[in-house]
């Protein structure tokens, strides 16, 4: 039997990435056309339900990107996966309830300059609340930390969440809490027997706002140079005079202040919220985040509304699996991501930083 030797192994070995490439390609296509397929034939028998439920789906995404760019903010500066963000993000929403609701009154039955002031300082208390404690987590868990090997800091993440879980169980009880439709719940408009109602273009308009002032204060700040910079090369940043410190705080900042302003925005459209549900919202941002491709914040806001989207037509469409397996369906879809495109829709292939 004839042994190959090292140089003849070498042309084999060299076409093994190229063959691993389109083999994903591949993959990627039939999925593609699979899930085209199954949208095709569903504008066939009721296009105005498909477009109902894209709407929907937008909505869902809109409130996804305001987790999953958490996500993909701290990520991309110290490559940490924040477990804790979703259990933030709750807090912001027990904290709407207790500022908005409680405090305020809010109940939907106040006038609309009164219901849009009361929702706008709900919105930066409760920014200001989870942007306090998303620094704190980071100057006491994650600082220390830095420099330890990376499964330690993403274990303390993932103490940090249920940490957060217990205290809100602890401080808000076991129970939903819920609020009054505070936003308008009458349709703008129909499409067939579907209604568009008010709230939801409430919540897309809120959050669209959002998310192109935190893509302009990363892109074109002083502030946000410096996030790129110590994204790229701590060191480099380091002796360029970049505080890293106070860079990486700042990152937390932004994480925590989004995830209060999307708190306040989800709890007054879906009305309840409870200490676990960070959790999964957290997970389905974190998907959102790797879908698009995590440290990339226009790829965190594509894969949101791709998830989004695909969570309406899984709930809402026929020949869907329906609404007891979003969870299998929207898992699924992160595993074949992994699998045939790792790096997401808008990630690039990058080396491990050193």
């Amino acid at each position: 039997m004839a042994v190959q030797t090292p140089a003849a192994r070498k042309p084999v070995l060299a076409a093994l990435p190229r063959l691993s490439k389109q083999l994903n390609l591949i993959g990627t296509v039939i999925l593609l056309g699979l899930l085209a397929a199954i949208l095709l034939i569903n504008i066939k028998e009721d296009w105005q339900l498909v477009v109902s439920a894209t709407l929907l789906g937008i909505t869902y995404g809109a409130v996804y990107a305001l987790v999953a760019l958490g996500y993909t903010l701290v990520y991309g500066i110290i490559e940490l996966i924040n477990f804790a963000h979703g259990d933030v993000f709750m807090w912001g929403t027990m904290i709407a309830i207790t500022f908005g609701v409680d405090w305020l009154g809010l109940n939907g039955s106040q006038s609309g300059i009164v219901t849009t002031l009361g929702v706008a300082a709900t919105m930066i208390f409760c920014a200001l609340f989870c942007l306090t404690l998303n620094v704190t987590i980071e100057r006491f868990a994650y600082r220390p930390l830095r420099n330890a090997p990376k499964l330690a800091p993403l274990i303390t993440a993932i103490g940090m969440s249920f940490v957060l879980q217990g205290l809100a169980l602890w401080r808000f009880g076991p129970g939903s809490r819920t609020a009054d439709n505070v936003f308008p719940d009458n349709n703008l408009f129909s499409i067939g027997i579907y209604g568009y109602p008010a709230k939801n273009l409430i919540v897309v308009a809120a959050t669209i706002p959002l998310l192109i002032a935190l893509v302009y204060l990363v892109q074109y700040t002083r502030q946000g140079k410096a996030m790129r910079a110590t994204a790229q090369d701590t060191d480099a940043a380091r002796m360029m005079g970049i505080n890293i410190d106070r860079t990486i705080a700042f990152t937390f900042l932004l994480g925590g202040a989004l995830a209060g302003a999307g708190g306040t925005l989800f709890v007054f459209w879906y009305t309840s919220t409870k200490f676990d549900l960070g959790f999964t919202l957290g997970l389905y941002a974190f998907t959102a985040a790797v879908l698009g491709g995590i440290g990339n914040l226009k790829g965190a806001a594509l894969g949101s509304v791709c998830l989004g989207l695909i969570q309406a037509y899984n709930d809402s469409l026929n020949h869907m699996p329906g609404t007891n397996w979003t969870q299998s369906v929207i898992f699924t879809v992160l595993i074949l991501v992994l699998v045939f495109r790792p790096q997401g829709l808008l990630g690039e292939e990058v080396p491990d930083r050193a």
